[in-house]
């Protein structure tokens, strides 16, 4: 099967994504850092949007802009009448894990409620994805990791942190399974999805795993206070909840190449060179989408 494919938002996981596909023969095009158009080339998009089989808006919703694009989920804002309109088969969304809020470290699937956290706008792009068009899938994603944005890369860079909170467990995805996962939904059907691993855990386990890895020492033991860490990322750690990957395993037949951390981390520790890693920069990692 080969399509043709329009992304907005092509960054690091739809990146990934147009890389398999276009090694299969598929045609990408998009907006963004390695995009073909701009965000605002109605008439471009336009045009891709006609020819288009399949459309995936990888872009997060915004509490700032101008004009149209101001709040809410710009793509939709600009561009959804377009979506609606235009004969792609299959339209899919990258939403995020953070729209169910703090679970307690209980498990959540897609039947659990979603605007309770920090996350409301992304709630409510989610929901609106949703209504839509009955073609969308939305992909709620957990900690994003892979190639150049992982705990390797903060451990060798001495910018990995290892917090003291007994309890607290998070899911990720390796940035790959994302890609299968998306593949997999091109002949399942529309609906909500959990792309996550198998093993939920805490962040120290994963650091210090990178650190087994690289040879190193792991960080010290911090309490939260102690750790100086931005409001974005001490927002992280506000939240605990496990996320169920069921359903896309039944009615995608999607399972992670990367079930756990450890297959994942092995996998990119194998890539990198001691002397690149050391010298390599401090990309986000474990992003929570």
């Amino acid at each position: 099967m080969t399509g043709r494919l329009f992304v907005f938002g092509l960054g690091y996981s739809a990146g990934i994504l147009a890389e398999r596909l276009r090694r299969q023969g598929w045609r990408v095009a998009g907006t963004g850092r390695a995009g073909t158009l701009a965000f605002d080339d109605d008439a471009g998009i336009a045009a891709e949007l006609t020819h288009a089989s399949h459309v995936l808006s990888s872009v997060p919703p915004s509490a700032v802009g101008t004009g149209a694009e101001a709040g809410g989920d710009p793509v939709l804002l600009r561009h959804g009448a377009r979506i609606r309109q235009c004969g792609a088969g299959w339209i899919g969304y990258l939403s995020s894990t953070g729209v169910y809020g703090d679970a307690a470290g209980a498990w959540v699937d897609e039947s659990a409620p979603v605007g309770r956290g920090r996350r409301t706008a992304r709630a409510d792009a989610d929901l609106a994805w949703q209504a839509l068009d009955p073609r969308v899938r939305v992909f709620r994603l957990p900690g994003i990791y892979g190639p150049g944005r992982s705990a390797l890369e903060r451990v060798r860079a001495g910018t990995a942190h290892r917090i003291d909170l007994p309890g607290q467990v998070f899911s990720r995805v390796h940035v790959e399974d994302i890609a299968g996962g998306i593949i997999a939904s091109f002949g399942g059907p529309a609906g909500v999805y959990n792309l996550s691993d198998d093993l939920p855990c805490s962040q120290n386990a994963v650091i210090e795993e990178a650190a087994r890895l690289a040879g190193c020492a792991p960080p010290p033991l911090l309490t939260l206070e102690a750790a100086g860490l931005s409001p974005a990322a001490r927002a992280f750690y506000a939240e605990n909840r496990r996320v169920a990957n069921g359903r896309a395993r039944r009615l995608l037949n999607w399972r992670p190449r990367y079930p756990t951390y450890r297959e994942g981390l092995r996998a990119l520790s194998a890539t990198i060179s001691p002397a690149i890693a050391s010298t390599a920069p401090a990309t986000a990692s474990d992003d929570q989408r």
